[in-house]
């Protein structure tokens, strides 16, 4: 990604954060850490947008710790560097999911509990959002996911009240493709921790990911296509 393309992203992620009223004045954003590089580029953009908006709100980065030995000091570091702390929220979800319940497909169960895990860490920071780092390739694929395993033709929406946490669930990434997060990435050398689970890119996520390359090398332009689509349905209902 060249330095010229910061400007796009950004232009492209302030628009989808005023346009759902993701982020407003006085907020305090709990930012959902996983280690990987697009909740890492979510920090780094926020930290960015904070920069620059017209008002004021605090970030507040978490990561919930499954249960496996993991090298945080990136993450630390990462977080320091935009003067926050980052808050490490202690769990037993992978004894849980892999030794107690010995789930043949673990993803739904692991991801509900680490959800839930990060709600109570946002709500005990004080936090009324919680900012998470899908990009518009997992919205694709979650629509394809649905679409083929579920006969729904349904994805995740860019902002969502959850009335049991009380919090508001943001997406300010979900017009970014992939590639995008992958070149920030790289650029600015943001931390990438280890994904250490066992099924790990064995999943049926994988599977569409493989599958909406495949599509997107016959189709280059079908990413923006498909968030043209979404920006007209009532998935989204996203202004232009």
């Amino acid at each position: 990604m060249r330095r010229s393309d910061s400007k796009w992203f950004l232009t492209r992620v302030k628009r989808t954060i005023y346009n759902f009223k993701m982020i407003e004045g006085g907020d305090r954003v709990a930012v959902g850490l996983s280690g990987g590089k697009d909740s890492s580029a979510l920090l780094y953009i926020l930290n960015l947008f904070r920069r620059h908006a017209p008002f004021d709100f605090d970030l507040q980065p978490i990561y919930v710790h499954l249960g496996w030995e993991v090298d945080l000091e990136p993450l630390h570091e990462l977080a320091r560097s935009m003067d926050v702390e980052l808050h490490v929220e202690e769990t037993a979800i992978s004894k849980i999911v892999f030794e107690t319940r010995k789930e043949k497909n673990p993803c739904a169960l692991c991801a509900n509990m680490r959800h839930g895990a990060l709600h109570q860490a946002a709500k005990k920071f004080g936090c009324n959002r919680v900012a998470l780092g899908h990009h518009l390739d997992d919205a694709i694929q979650t629509f394809m996911l649905n679409l083929i395993y579920t006969g729904r033709m349904d994805t995740f929406k860019p902002a969502t009240y959850l009335d049991r946490a009380g919090l508001y669930q943001v997406r300010p990434l979900i017009q970014l493709p992939e590639s995008t997060l992958i070149g920030l990435a790289k650029r600015e050398r943001l931390p990438i921790v280890k994904n250490p689970c066992p099924v790990s890119d064995k999943t049926k996520r994988t599977e569409m990911e493989e599958l909406l390359n495949e599509m997107a090398r016959r189709y280059p332009d079908l990413r923006e296509k498909w968030r043209a689509a979404l920006k007209n349905s009532p998935f989204w209902n996203l202004p232009s």
